[in-house]
Parts: C-alpha cells; sequence; structure tokens
C-alpha cells in the first residue's frame, strides 16, 4: 500500500512539473497579435474580400527624375514650407488691414507713422522669438512666400512701409545670407517648386504630399488666434 501511494505520489510529481514547463492554453491565447482587425465580407461562391484604408500617396507627375541631392533640397523645401507658409498667409492678412485702416481713417504723416510703429512692435513683441529660431533657408523662404501674397517684394514692403534707408538696410543684411530682397517670386521659375507646394495648400492636398514624403503627418504651425 506504501509502494502504491510513493509511485501515485510520483506520478503526480512528474505530471505537474511536465505543466510547469510547458507552455500553457492561456499564454497562447493572450499572445499579442500582430497587426489589427480588418473588415470582410463573403462572397458567392465562398470568396472572401478584405476591405482596408491605405495611407495616401502622393504621385509625382511624370518624367519627374531627381538624384539624391535634389530629393534631399526637396524634403527641406517641404518641411520648410509646412513651418512658415502661414506665416506668410498671416502678412498678407495683416497687411490688407493695415492698408484698409491707413484708407479708412485716412491717415498720413506721422499719424500714419504712429500707427505702422504701433503694429511693428506688437508683432515684433509676438512673433520675433519665433522668427529668430527660424534657420536661414526657412527665413529665405519665408521672404519668398511674402512676396508671393502680397505681390511685392520685400523690398518694396520696407520701402513702403518704413522708408527708402531701412530697406536699403536690410537688403545688406540678406545679401550677407545669399538672399535678394529685390528680386521677385519666380512661380515658372526659380519658385517653381514652391508654387507646386502652394497649389498643393490651396486645394487640401498639402497634407497628403508631406505625408508621402516624410510618412508622417505635419505639425501644423499655429497662429494666435487673433492674426487668422
Amino acid at each position: 500500500m506504501k509502494r502504491w501511494s510513493r509511485i501515485c505520489l510520483m506520478t503526480a510529481a512528474a505530471a505537474l512539473l511536465a505543466f510547469l514547463h510547458c507552455p500553457s492554453t492561456e499564454a497562447q491565447t493572450s499572445k499579442k497579435v500582430q497587426g489589427y482587425p480588418m473588415a470582410y465580407r463573403v462572397e458567392s461562391p465562398g470568396d472572401t474580400t478584405y476591405f482596408d484604408s491605405l495611407p495616401p500617396v502622393w504621385c509625382m507627375p511624370k518624367g519627374t527624375r531627381r538624384e539624391r541631392k535634389d530629393w534631399r533640397q526637396y524634403y527641406k523645401l517641404v518641411h520648410n514650407f509646412n513651418k512658415v507658409y502661414p506665416y506668410a498667409l498671416m502678412a498678407k492678412r495683416l497687411v490688407a488691414e493695415v492698408d484698409r485702416t491707413i484708407a479708412a481713417e485716412n491717415l498720413k504723416g506721422s499719424k500714419e507713422d504712429a500707427y505702422i510703429n504701433a503694429w511693428q512692435n506688437e508683432l515684433l513683441h509676438e512673433f520675433e522669438p519665433v522668427i529668430r529660431k527660424m534657420t536661414v533657408s526657412q527665413g529665405q523662404l519665408l521672404c519668398r512666400l511674402v512676396d508671393r501674397e502680397l505681390g511685392r517684394t520685400s523690398y518694396k514692403i520696407v520701402k513702403d512701409y518704413k522708408n527708402g534707408f531701412a530697406a536699403v538696410f536690410w537688403q545688406g543684411i540678406a545679401r550677407l545670407f545669399g538672399q535678394n530682397l529685390k528680386t521677385p517670386y519666380d512661380p515658372k521659375g526659380k519658385d517653381r517648386e514652391t508654387e507646386e507646394l502652394v497649389k498643393a495648400w490651396e486645394r487640401g492636398e498639402f497634407d497628403e504630399l508631406y505625408y508621402s514624403v516624410f510618412m508622417e503627418w505635419p505639425v501644423k504651425t499655429e497662429i494666435p488666434l487673433k492674426y487668422r
């Protein structure tokens, strides 16, 4: 009897050890599944059709060929455009507002100067920290986009709202960074790729273009509500 009890005990112990060393059923069922569930429907005669949403892809025009260096420059342009174009649109709205106020209130001479200086000081206080963090290429692109939106070169804008001396001064500073404030925006030449990005933005397709380049959605530039 004792011998039989010992055999039963040894058998039970062996079974327990075997169970502990084998993967449990619970562990197998709780294993993380790769991917995600997909919708499907079964059609006659038993074919299964799956449904899913694919990430957007931007198709380049036929014949578009770029060297590796050109692609790097294009990536940089798309990134910078996403960052600075909202400021160019803001500038367009603000300049239109300033022009309307000057015309409506018939501001001239010292009154006009005081009004423009007040706007300038407010904008410097609000946006100077942001502008200072921009790279040279972002600053250059912003100047080109402001030119496009206003239909005036940066040199002309400074001259109109400040004076000729200020325009010459800032033209000299821009020259140090390889920028000419007098050069007009050229949508069919030097600024052709920038113009394509503007058109994509206007069609509501820029986010998809950005995603197709970087495989992530763009981080939006936030403009304070009172300047929108």
